[in-house]
């Protein structure tokens, strides 16, 4: 049974087409990998499927009766409520159904028996309601939603206004989890997950009954929980049935068909075109002419679908730093309280370290305080001599109403238009990307443009606070070969481990000196 029917969909953003003719069925049960390049449009999709965006042409149809839930990373969340309060409100409609069994309560001291058999039979249909859906049990289950998203680190309590961006996403995931819609639609959910919380998800989708539509760049983990990937391409959606390795080999066998047609094709079209025009002026061969001309103005012409501009990270190296990039001594980090111990730690030119360990110990706190962009509780920090720092944030804080050009152009002002084009060009993104408002662009391409500015800076110490966060399987790729053969220092952030095994000389486990428990 199809929960969720899109018919002939098309719809674009000015100039720009997204899909063209589109159409797409998930069943019951369906585990559904959504992958694409970035700016493919995958959350377009999601946007028109939920009603948040009204496509061109075509129609979406849900079936009757389905509860859907969507990982909205933009949905607010009010001043003043706490996080166990916005957990709560997943079960808003069982307390609805509670006020509503108090009121009858009280109707039944003045009832008639007719009226009290009535209201008796509805007090046990809600009773029943109640009982299925774990009504008493909600603070446990709201706990242990919390427990295995490392929200009780954080604190129950805390008001959701004065939460980082990551925490608000595992809020709004514990919350869409905890609602067990009919359908989940989840785009990125890892991207603000560590290790030990992406593990839980894993194992939490591997046991979901439910239909859902997963966008992620994060493929081992795709691969653990999908059954169908659908992927978006030059503004089709193709369907294969497995996983996303499986979908690999046979796209590539499909590619390689399509070029070996397009080369017969095009052979043949040069000898007809040549047939033409040798012969088409004799009298005896003008026939034989016009009609190998017919034949070819009737020719179903095969087109290859355009090469997309590929990322090619290079960093820039600047001069050579001193041995000690930076040492601390008894530094403990925090804001009103501490996060960790004291640290005593030291890092040496060429070193490559990665911060592993669950969100909220303390990590980002940790490279701003090196920077001294926020101050430690106590203890120093020292920097060597002859850094050259390039830092790249885990969030974009503002919205940035910059064209591409001139958020570039504004750290490079020495630039000729035509370099800043060619950077942003080398960095994967097409001249209507590039044209574009930084605002409108999808979550990859908007942290190329953050990397291409990164890239273009002569830096000897990299300070990267989960750079993979949104870019596309082939960016990822092209960024760890870049920081590879990096020769100068890097500092990473990250929490997909095949991702900094490679890179990385040393990694720090946060979890052996933080102040939480773990």
């Amino acid at each position: 049974m199809s929960i969720l029917t899109v018919k002939n969909l098309t719809h674009g953003f000015g100039d720009r087409a997204i899909f063209n003719d589109v159409s797409f069925r998930l069943l019951k049960g369906e585990h559904i990998g959504l992958v694409g390049a970035n700016g493919e449009g995958k959350s377009t999709f999601m946007n028109i499927v939920t009603g948040a965006l009204e496509p061109d042409e075509g129609t979406v149809e849900w079936s009757k009766n389905v509860r859907v839930g969507y990982l909205d990373q933009h949905t607010m969340l009010s001043k003043g409520m706490t996080i166990r309060d916005v957990l709560k409100g997943a079960f808003q409609y069982l307390f609805d159904l509670e006020t509503e069994m108090n009121n009858i309560c009280e109707k039944m001291g003045d009832a008639s028996p007719e009226e009290l058999e009535v209201f008796l039979e509805d007090m046990g249909t809600i009773q029943d309601t109640l009982t299925n859906n774990d009504f008493y049990i909600i603070d446990a289950k709201i706990e242990e939603i919390a427990r295995g998203l490392g929200l009780e680190e954080v604190g129950l309590d805390k008001d959701v206004n004065d939460l980082s961006g990551g925490q608000r996403t595992k809020v709004l995931l514990a919350k869409l989890l905890l609602e067990k819609p009919d359908i989940l639609l989840l785009d990125e959910p890892t991207n603000y997950l560590d290790e030990q919380h992406i593990e839980w998800l894993k194992r939490y989708l591997q046991e979901y009954e439910n239909a859902f539509i997963l966008i992620s760049h994060d493929i081992p983990f795709l691969n653990s929980v999908i059954n169908l990937i659908y992927h978006m391409e030059n503004q089709e959606l193709g369907r294969y049935v497995g996983d996303y390795n499986n979908f690999l080999e046979i796209h590539e066998a499909k590619k390689q068909q399509v070029e070996a047609a397009y080369r017969k094709q095009q052979q043949e079209v040069a000898e007809l075109k040549d047939f033409v025009a040798r012969n088409k002026a004799r009298v005896a061969t003008r026939n034989m002419a016009m009609s190998r001309q017919k034949k070819l103005d009737k020719m179903d012409m095969i087109e290859l679908a355009k090469e997309k501009p590929k990322a090619e990270f290079h960093f820039k190296s600047a001069r050579t730093s001193g041995k000690l990039v930076f040492e601390t001594k008894d530094l403990v980090i925090g804001y009103e309280e501490a996060l960790t111990k004291p640290l005593n730690l030291r890092m040496e030119r060429g070193e490559k370290i990665a911060l592993m360990g669950a969100n909220g110990l303390g990590k980002t706190t940790l490279l701003r305080s090196i920077l001294g962009e926020i101050p430690s509780i106590s203890g120093s920090v020292e920097l060597g001599d002859y850094l050259h720092i390039g830092y790249f944030e885990q969030e974009m804080k503002d919205a940035n109403y910059n064209t591409c050009i001139d958020e570039v152009w504004q750290d490079f002002p020495s630039y000729t238009q035509y370099e800043v084009r060619a950077a942003l060009a080398k960095c994967g993104l097409t001249t209507k990307h590039i044209e574009s408002k930084v605002v409108v662009l999808s979550g990859g391409e908007q942290a190329k443009v953050r990397l291409c500015k990164l890239i273009n800076r002569e830096t000897n110490l990299l300070i990267l606070d989960e750079p993979t966060n949104h870019l596309d399987v082939d960016a990822k790729k092209e960024l760890k070969r870049a920081l590879r053969e990096y020769k100068g220092s890097i500092l990473l952030i990250s929490h997909e481990p095949e991702f900094y095994r490679d890179i990385a000389t040393d990694i720090w486990n946060c979890e052996s000196w933080t102040t939480k428990l773990v």
